[in-house]
């Protein structure tokens, strides 16, 4: 008896021992085989490094002498990418793997690690390093790492935080949270990155923190020389990313963590959402209001009100007797439906949907067996667990009906998951994690993401040949592979308005681009300024979409009177004009991971100007915008890149580098076109497919010096494009004080419809005495000069090569 005891409280103490923080010992052996090292401590602490590329490096920590089954949701299957070249030494401190980017340094004394570029400058040391805590509650451990801060460092993405965009003296959460009405600053919000830049020196790097579990990140707050971020369980699973440009990072991580597949064409038009558009005679009633004020839109929304009791996959037979021929109605007039779905399935013995669920075990479970309930819109709910494969091919199979119908696309809310009065669901609840059983602390964070997943492969799957269409509120680092998203339940409000340009530019650094807000503001009502000034950013997001409570009055482009009615339709008629520009930006997202917003300091790093700015930010290759945030202004200050700039409404010459001020009526935002551009345009649409464009429109900006713009087409629909039916059109820009050469080069077999050019010059600064096309001259005479400007106007054949204007 007295030896049973004493073992007991040798147990105790070892498990009071062991609450303290913990650390690695000294490492007693290395081994390696091609790109794999493994560094083995004296108290079984194992460092895994994984040299995946010559840039991209993998950390894995194991603290009882094994690893866990390794998997993880963000890591892309169709990421494969070129191995490293590299070379090992051990020294008599410490190890040393080099690539040719980059130097890793393993110190023997601790495991800790230093990482250097070829030229020597420290771009993340350890500070305490790895370690990690016992907690005794969860059985889990507290995974944590701290980082030396580096001289002048400065910290940017994690998603759509609510705070500035660098965020140096800032400390965040990951915890899915359904945050209505979230403020600057709330922290945690509805998605979890855990993916962010540092920059110092004027070099770049990344760090990924793969783990599900809540997870923390300290960027020099508590210590002002400390970074640091930790995780309630798991491994500390890390991916450090070299860049040395702060674009180059972000297009690593999403190759990583995978890119989305082209969207419809549609997709990128206008879309007019409100909680709620019913009945039948009310969703008729907004289109007709659109097309009869001839401003455009591409998809209506139908929230939760289109069910029967809001329940998923069913329609109300009050509000829409006939939902297939209310689409098919709409879609003649160009109009896509997309409706909502939300993950929580009522509780009902009379209802299909629950039914399947039930007899098949699709539900998840608490940790003593009873079924998950919480209540959400339909009163109480099971929800499914959307980490079993065969759960997710259920719920994918469900869209069948709706598809079959004519709905166009599938909006995933209440997804972190949210459930009312508790938050979210309790820690005890259990998942399968795709045959890594685990409670809803590992869970949640990835939940949103498993449910869009599911959501996308149905959508996808009914909506072949066509491409699908997604959006989710909440996810996981690799969402973007499933959906497109919006920042969540925001204010109408000018502060609102700020957070929304921020906040798609941090998703879009993070991996995330296919975002947007809502637009004027989710709650309450904006004034008419307030609504225009949000529209004119909007349009410039790469998803443009109203939505509003139904508790707050009406919020349609007409709600604020005939002057604000006129000016919607301007910008979003704007929207429709750059929609090609537009196109070529998202492709260049899904071809190479390449951020479709870039905020100022990823424009140009090697001007400390930049690093603090975050109301400018580029879109795609050529074009600034930065917002009006603040009531009855006629303008603002910005800053703009070095080189040289037009602002669009002018045609003003403007040399960067420094602070302007740009003048900004309620009828323009700040807007600016990079010298030596060309800009692809559409005439107005209605809606996209309304009409066949017979004529492209470029827009060519003088500069002296060189330029190169590029051009992406295709369908606008289907998979041609994954199988070389495309366009790749590339326009080379060279100008002198004298003349200007435009020059196209094209890969591809698509043929557009267009067969001519308007290519409208701006900022030349000589007159035009000569003109070649293609080695031929032309007569001066066809050359169309507008009065009271600079501006020339040539009409060309599509398949020209060369255009010389002396």
């Amino acid at each position: 008896m007295e030896n049973a005891v004493q073992e007991g409280n040798y147990m105790i103490n070892d498990l009071a021992n062991r609450k303290g923080e913990l650390f690695p010992g000294t490492i007693i052996d290395c081994q390696y085989k091609n790109n794999n090292f493994y560094f083995y401590c004296d108290n079984n602490v194992i460092l895994h490094i994984k040299a995946i590329t010559d840039k991209v490096i993998r950390f894995r920590y194991a603290v009882d002498g094994d690893f866990e089954k390794d998997f993880s949701y963000a890591v892309a299957e169709t990421y494969q990418p070129e191995k490293p070249t590299l070379e090992f030494k051990e020294k008599t401190d410490h190890y040393r793997i080099t690539t040719n980017r980059i130097i890793i340094t393993i110190w023997k004394e601790n495991l800790s690690v230093r990482i250097l570029d070829k030229s020597g400058t420290v771009l993340i040391e350890d500070e305490r390093g790895f370690h990690w805590e016992y907690n005794r509650e969860t059985g889990n451990n507290i995974v944590k790492i701290s980082k030396k801060v580096q001289s002048g460092e400065h910290y940017y993405g994690l998603g759509d935080k609510s705070s500035n965009m660098n965020l140096r003296g800032r400390r965040v959460e990951n915890w899915g949270s359904d945050t209505y009405g979230y403020g600057k600053n709330t922290d945690p919000l509805y998605k979890n990155i855990p993916f962010y830049i540092g920059l110092h020196q004027k070099i770049a790097y990344g760090m990924f923190f793969d783990n599900s579990f809540r997870s923390f990140f300290d960027f020099a707050a508590e210590r002002s020389n400390v970074t640091s971020y930790w995780a309630h369980g798991g491994e500390l699973n890390y991916y450090f990313i070299y860049g040395p440009k702060l674009v180059e990072v972000t297009e690593q991580y999403t190759c990583l963590t995978g890119k989305p597949e082209l969207p419809p064409l549609w997709v990128l038009g206008y879309h007019q959402c409100k909680w709620s558009y019913y009945p039948e005679e009310k969703v008729k009633e907004i289109a007709a209001g659109f097309r009869d004020r001839q401003i455009p839109c591409d998809a209506l929304y139908l929230d939760i009100d289109y069910m029967e009791g809001f329940r998923c996959f069913t329609w109300s037979k009050e509000y829409f007797p006939n939902p297939k021929r209310m689409l098919q109605e709409l879609a003649q007039e160009g109009f896509k439906t997309v409706v909502i779905i939300d993950p929580g399935i009522k509780i009902d013995k009379d209802y299909w949907v629950y039914q399947e669920g039930i007899e098949n075990d699709y539900f998840c479970h608490r940790a003593d067996g009873p079924l998950m309930k919480g209540s959400v819109w339909p009163g109480l709910c099971n929800f499914p667990d959307f980490t079993r494969p065969d759960v997710r091919e259920w719920w994918a199979d469900l869209f069948k009906g709706l598809l079959e119908v004519g709905v166009k696309g599938v909006w995933n809310d209440m997804n972190e998951p949210a459930v009312f009065e508790q938050g979210t669901f309790p820690d005890d609840v259990r998942f399968d994690y795709d045959g890594h059983p685990c409670s809803h602390k590992k869970a949640h964070n990835i939940y949103g993401m498993q449910m869009a997943r599911a959501t996308y492969m149905g959508v996808k799957k009914y909506a072949y040949p066509n491409r699908p269409f997604t959006i989710t509120r909440s996810g996981y680092s690799g969402v973007q592979r499933f959906a497109s998203t919006w920042t969540g339940d925001n204010i109408a409000s000018w502060e609102h308005m700020w957070l929304a340009n921020i906040q798609c530019q941090r998703l879009s650094i993070s991996g995330y681009s296919f975002a947007g807000s809502d637009i004027g503001g989710f709650i309450e009502t904006p004034s008419g300024e307030l609504y225009i000034r949000w529209l004119a950013l909007g349009v410039f997001h790469p998803f443009c979409r109203t939505h509003s409570s139904g508790d707050h009055g009406d919020q349609e482009p007409w709600s604020f009177g005939e002057e604000n009615t006129a000016l919607a339709k301007k910008f979003i008629q704007l929207r429709y004009q750059f929609m090609p520009y537009m196109y070529t930006t998202f492709w260049q997202y899904v071809t190479k991971g390449t951020p479709m917003l870039k905020p100022l300091v990823y424009l140009d790093q090697y001007d400390s100007e930049t690093y603090l700015r975050m109301a400018e930010f580029g879109l795609g290759d050529n074009l600034l915008v930065c917002p009006i945030t603040q009531p009855e202004a006629d303008g603002r200050w910005l800053y703009l890149p070095r080189g040289n700039w037009y602002y669009y409404w002018t045609d003003e010459l403007v040399a960067g580098g420094k602070e302007i001020w740009a003048n900004a009526g309620l009828d323009r935002i700040p807007l600016y076109v990079q010298a030596g551009a060309v800009i692809p345009m559409f005439p107005v649409l209605q809606y996209v497919g309304e009409k066949e464009i017979e004529e492209l429109t470029l827009h060519v900006y003088h500069k002296n010096g060189a330029h190169e713009s590029t051009l992406f087409e295709d369908a606008g629909e289907g998979y041609g494009y994954e199988t070389g039916n495309c366009m790749v059109k590339k326009f080379a820009t060279i100008g002198t004080s004298s003349s200007l050469s435009l020059q196209q080069t094209t890969t591809g077999t698509f043929l557009a419809t267009y067969q001519t050019y308007k290519i409208i010059v701006h900022g030349l600064p000589f007159e035009i005495t000569s003109v070649e096309l293609d080695d031929q001259s032309i007569e001066i005479s066809q050359i169309i000069k507008e009065e009271d400007s600079n501006i020339q106007i040539i009409y060309t054949n599509a398949d020209f090569r060369t255009l010389t204007l002396k």
